[in-house]
């Protein structure tokens, strides 16, 4: 079962994709609402894919990419985002995300996604 770290300031954005990817049989790991504590829980847990909001309280998606991708460089991280953060993805993308969904998500495209970031292993 592939293991999924939710990192999210949203408590309501934690709980839907958690809720979506436990209902399609994924192993969701752990839960961070800040930069720091998905760093420490990437660590922790080695999921086998993160997602990761671009706007966290305490740092930019970007930075905690950064840091994922230092220490980790295979971690599989898929970038969540609000419309019109496009040069935060692209810059993310060019950081080594492997794709990006973008709020408001449907379930269907959140699976699609994750499945297929997954699948490139």
């Amino acid at each position: 079962m592939k293991r999924i770290l939710i990192v999210d300031d949203s408590f309501y954005m934690r709980t839907m994709l958690k809720n979506m990817l436990t209902d399609a049989g994924y192993d969701v790991v752990g839960e961070a609402p800040n930069g720091q504590t998905a760093l420490e829980l990437t660590k922790e847990l080695v999921p086998d894919l993160v997602t990761l909001d671009v706007i966290l309280p305490d740092n930019t998606g970007l930075d905690v990419l950064k840091g994922i991708k230092a220490e980790q460089p295979d971690m599989k991280v898929v970038i969540v985002s609000a419309v019109g953060q496009e040069v935060i993805v692209n810059e993310a993308m060019e950081n080594g995300a492997l794709a990006y969904i973008v709020k408001p998500f449907s379930e269907e495209k959140v699976l699609e996604i994750v499945s297929q970031a997954l699948k490139e292993e």
